[in-house]
């Protein structure tokens, strides 16, 4: 493994390129990224790095952001098949028709999206800052796309507009999160504080001492006076926590794996900047309206 790392940083100098990787991928991923974190993390460094080549290890919208916001950089996913599921639960011609049954409703998408369903929103939002995007909104009436449980979590505290939310949910990791799950963890460790992420179901959010986005985890947990947590999200966050704060213990959900994730390997890397391929391509139109409502969210910044 140590010559394959060695080999991918001279491969990283050789063409100028940055690593990106999210905080839900593989440790050995993590360790060799210029930078890891949350979504909204991504996009804003996408935009300020001087590299000419990006590689981004996530899900197939993470890598397409950064083409969006970089049209002219060479924008590198090491597995094209590691998918969200959840992005994929939307479609524009269904979003459309919905769209045309209320005309008078702004199009909220939140990042985990496919770039022609961005394209036909009106701005974008990530975890951390759903609920400040939707109050920025003139609209009465907002279409939130495409998680439910990240919808329910914002409508409650966003009182004076109506919410139509869309019926898309994360399958392989936070709705797969239970009450029990928490609750247990909680009965084996009294004095640890319960840390979830907005995507689970309303029930887990109930008992949680707090409810983050992924880098609000990271943040709080820097901060916390507490040496113990209970972590309610995909559990690859911990390899982080622990990192950066290795006198404290994380108590991941063993269960919350995102396994589209853990689809790009230290070979699939070296292998990608190697040949640099396969570049993530999309048509111009699609990316020009795609910008659109990515630079309003990035405009607005992060809510927690």
């Amino acid at each position: 493994m140590k010559d394959k790392i060695e080999r991918i940083n001279k491969l990283k100098k050789q063409h100028n390129a940055i690593i990106l990787a999210h905080n839900y991928q593989l440790p050995e991923i993590q360790d060799i990224a210029d930078f890891v974190g949350d979504s909204l993390d991504l996009a804003l460094k996408a935009t300020k790095t001087d590299a000419d080549v990006i590689m981004f290890c996530g899900v197939n919208f993470m890598a397409e952001s950064a083409k969006i916001l970089n049209p002219d950089k060479t924008v590198i996913h090491p597995d094209i098949d590691s998918r969200c599921p959840m992005a994929d639960m939307v479609d524009v011609e269904s979003l459309n028709w919905l769209q045309k049954d209320h005309p008078d409703a702004a199009t909220v998408a939140y990042i985990n999206t496919t770039a022609d369903v961005k394209a036909v929103s009106d701005i974008c939002c990530t975890s951390s800052n759903a609920v400040k995007v939707i109050e920025s909104l003139n609209a009465k009436k907002v279409i939130f796309i495409p998680d439910t449980n990240l919808g329910l979590y914002a409508k409650r505290f966003v009182k004076d507009k109506m919410m139509i939310i869309w019926p898309g949910m994360c399958p392989t990791q936070h709705n797969g999160i239970k009450k029990e799950d928490i609750l247990g963890l909680k009965k084996q460790h009294p004095n640890a504080e319960i840390m979830v992420h907005p995507e689970c179901r309303p029930e887990v959010i109930d008992i949680a001492d707090y409810v983050f986005s992924t880098n609000g985890i990271v943040n709080h947990a820097k901060e916390s006076s507490s040496k113990e947590f209970i972590v309610g999200t995909e559990k690859e966050l911990c390899y982080r926590l622990k990192k950066e704060n290795p006198d404290k213990i994380f108590y991941p959900i063993e269960t919350a794996v995102c396994p589209n994730m853990k689809k790009i390997t230290l070979d699939k890397v070296f292998l990608s900047l190697e040949k640099l391929e396969p570049q993530l391509e999309l048509p111009t139109e699609i990316m020009e309206k795609a910008r659109i409502p990515l630079d309003k969210m990035m405009k607005i910044g992060r809510g927690d």
